[in-house]
């Protein structure tokens, strides 16, 4: 799990009898001297103990933790080329890349010596350019969905296999699981018939993945989260306009009590209360009831995140635009005669959106960041819900991960904020050329 190295008696026995040829597992003074001599040149931080039953020796370190963040970093990007694989038991790998019409999936750059046979293909399916060279190593999961990588586990498909037509490199078309484009090195030695058959006997790209009935967690976790966006604001905006152009009357005062009651509520809460009245209406209260193939099992969810995010909206749009309606441009605007509509749609609501924009994609990864409870409740297979599970079931490598891909999100998500606000208003400018 990242937190210790370890040698248990037998791998330490091993490592230390390349330099001490007497050493045995025997729990001897002897081999004690032995054992710690070597130890002593494995450097600091190693301690070496005894099991209390068999009172074999044992080595162990514990690992730092700017050592496991060094560790993290150092490994995160992976570039793939043709010396990436090494097997002295395929000496006679050939080592290049080039641009094939491969039979299997069509024009690709493919590679050998890599890890990976396509590193650049096209498909039917977005974003329709697709490449291996460059991946993310987010670390192995650990013990749920174990000794599978973090970045597999949440881009994979999920539940059962599901068939398609596939045609292998040998020209044979035929139903099959496997995702032919998700090919991988594996030493010839190691192909069984099936193997042999689909690739042809000498292929060293056999290893793969399957397709599944079931979308990713990221899918998911994506889908609900911009609908739950978009809902956010198509409720937010409206809302927050009428509050300002009924600034102090009854509708304004009335929506301010219950946006301030929303936002005092516990998310929990919110959640039950709409997962009961969905209920009674005939949508499903878990997702595994319907499954990802009916639309409804989406609909709970998407709306409890939309519904989660509308009262912040409401409040900064309102907020907003009667900030801008003692401006000197909309006092001038009155005095041309414009009416309080033509004020509102040509100035109010371009003006107040400039900010309102620059947290659209930040809300967007805060609404799939924050799904945890809703995903939880509704056992929605997403990202959030695996953070909990993660964490409950103390697999750090995938909590590591998945809090990465959040952070990374989030800074994405200001850097387009500003982007957009620059676009909506010319006159915000993203540099800044210095000068007194």
């Amino acid at each position: 799990m990242g937190y210790i190295e370890f040698y248990d008696s037998k791998e330490l026995q091993q490592e230390a009898s390349k330099q001490f040829k007497n050493v045995t597992t025997n729990p001897s003074a002897s081999n004690k001297k032995y054992y710690q001599a070597f130890v002593a040149k494995l450097g600091s931080g190693w301690r070496l103990k005894q099991y209390k039953e068999s009172k074999a020796y044992y080595a162990f370190r514990k690992i730092p933790i700017h050592e496991r963040v060094w560790h993290f970093f150092r490994g995160l990007i992976v570039l793939d080329h043709p010396w990436k694989i090494k097997d002295p038991e395929n000496p006679n790998l050939k080592r290049y890349i080039t641009l094939e019409n491969d039979k299997a999936v069509g024009p690709a750059l493919v590679g050998s010596g890599t890890k990976h046979r396509y590193l650049i293909y096209f498909t039917k399916h977005f974003p329709f350019v697709h490449q291996n060279f460059i991946t993310m190593n987010l670390g192995i999961s650990y013990p749920t969905y174990a000794n599978i990588p973090v970045t597999q586990v949440i881009s994979q498909g999920q539940g059962r296999t599901q068939t398609r037509e596939v045609t292998f490199p040998t020209g044979i078309t035929k139903l099959s699981s496997i995702d032919i484009y998700s090919r991988t090195y594996k030493n010839p030695k190691n192909m069984d018939s099936r193997d042999k058959l689909n690739f042809g006997a000498n292929d060293a790209y056999t290893a793969t993945l399957n397709h599944y009935a079931e979308p990713s967690m990221i899918s998911n976790s994506f889908k609900i989260g911009i609908i739950g966006v978009i809902l956010s604001y198509l409720l937010g905006l409206p809302i927050g306009m009428l509050m300002a152009h009924f600034k102090d009357g009854i509708f304004d005062r009335g929506m301010t009590a219950l946006t301030t009651f929303m936002l005092a509520l516990p998310s929990i809460a919110l959640i039950y209360i709409i997962r009961f009245m969905g209920s009674l209406v005939g949508l499903p209260d878990t997702f595994p009831l319907l499954g990802s193939g009916d639309p409804k099992s989406y609909v709970l969810p998407t709306i409890i995140l939309g519904i989660l995010g509308t009262p912040g909206t409401v409040i900064w749009f309102r907020r907003f635009l009667v900030d801008l309606q003692g401006s000197d441009f909309v006092r001038f605007a009155r005095a041309k005669g414009l009416s309080e509509a033509e004020i509102s749609k040509k100035h109010l609501f371009k003006q107040a959106m400039v900010p309102i924009v620059n947290g659209i994609p930040q809300a967007i990864v805060a609404t799939i960041a924050g799904a945890t409870l809703t995903e939880t409740v509704f056992a929605f297979p997403g990202m959030g819900k695996m953070l909990i599970d993660s964490i409950k079931a103390a697999n750090n490598t995938m909590v590591v991960g998945l809090v990465f891909i959040f952070s990374v999100l989030s800074i994405l998500g200001l850097l387009c904020g500003d982007i957009l606000m620059t676009i909506l208003d010319p006159r915000i400018k993203l540099s800044n050329k210095g000068g007194k």
